[in-house]
C-alpha cells in the first residue's frame, strides 16, 4: 500500500527527515513542504541523499514554499501546487504527515 509522507519542518531542526526516509517504501511518496524545503537547498547533504532515492519513490515540494525561499527546483523533484496536492492525496493510498 503506497503512502504519500507529507514532512513541514526544517531538516536542520530534528531528525523527522532521516526517520521518514528509512521508512520509505518503493512505491512511496514524500512532499516537502514549510520548512522542509530547506532540504533541497544545493549542495547539501539533504538534498545529496533525496536525490540517491530509487527512481521508483517520488519527490514532491509545494511549489508555493519553494518559491517563498528563493530555492530552485531540483530535477529529480517535482514543484505541485495546492490542487495538485490536494490531488496527490487521493493518488496515494494512504497519506503520513510527519508531524
Amino acid at each position: 500500500m503506497a503512502t504519500l509522507h507529507l514532512l513541514s519542518h526544517s531538516p536542520f531542526a530534528d531528525g523527522r527527515l532521516n526517520s521518514c526516509l528509512r521508512l520509505l517504501g518503493a512505491a512511496d511518496g514524500l512532499l516537502l513542504c514549510g520548512d522542509a524545503v530547506y532540504a533541497l537547498q544545493p549542495g547539501t547533504t539533504q538534498l545529496q541523499i533525496l536525490e540517491q532515492l530509487p527512481a521508483s519513490i517520488a519527490l514532491y515540494v509545494l511549489e508555493e514554499d519553494l518559491q517563498a525561499r528563493a530555492l530552485p527546483v531540483p530535477a529529480r523533484v517535482q514543484a505541485v501546487d495546492y490542487p495538485a496536492f490536494v490531488e496527490l492525496c487521493g493518488r496515494y493510498a494512504k497519506v503520513n504527515s510527519w508531524l
